[in-house]
């Protein structure tokens, strides 16, 4: 972690606990990600072909490393979500009550995100969702957030 913080700037930066660790792996994703898209991996793997997030570089279903970065469609349902009401890890505290949530990808993958734009009594199991994003920039901190942008969802 550093002096700095998990995604601090300097020895003032407050610490960051919403930004992702990206890696010369992970680029791809993020790069995506702040251009409003969202990547999947893929197995090319004969006999295989199962997608899978969060990426890695071998297939979880076959163990193959023949795998690649696909445009995913931006679709997903409501698997389950829970509000949650107390994060004492910056900057969560400023953002309470949120929804974290677990969403089943039009791929087939389950991702684990925030919906937003949507009241809690008006989530419903099944629900169909759709991708946006959000700027690390925008969260309210003097930290520019890395050029990241992170998924989230909101009703479609």
């Amino acid at each position: 972690m550093g002096k700095t913080g998990r995604g601090g700037a300097g020895p003032a930066a407050a610490a960051r606990f919403d930004l992702p660790e990206g890696d010369a792996f992970t680029r791809p994703y993020w790069d995506a990600a702040a251009e409003g898209r969202l990547l999947l991996r893929r197995c090319r793997a004969e006999g295989c072909g199962a997608a899978h997030h969060y990426p890695r570089e071998f297939c979880p279903h076959c163990w193959s490393e023949d795998v690649g970065w696909e445009a995913a469609t931006g679709r997903a349902t409501l698997y389950t979500w829970s509000v949650v009401h107390r994060n004492d890890l910056p900057p969560f505290g400023d953002r309470v009550p949120y929804t974290a949530a677990v969403v089943d990808l039009a791929e087939g993958p389950r991702m684990m995100t925030e919906i937003t734009d949507c009241p809690e009594p008006e989530l419903r199991i099944g629900m169909p969702l759709r991708v946006h994003f959000r700027d690390a920039a925008a969260t309210g901190t003097a930290d520019a957030g890395g050029g990241f942008a992170v998924p989230v969802f909101r009703p479609a």
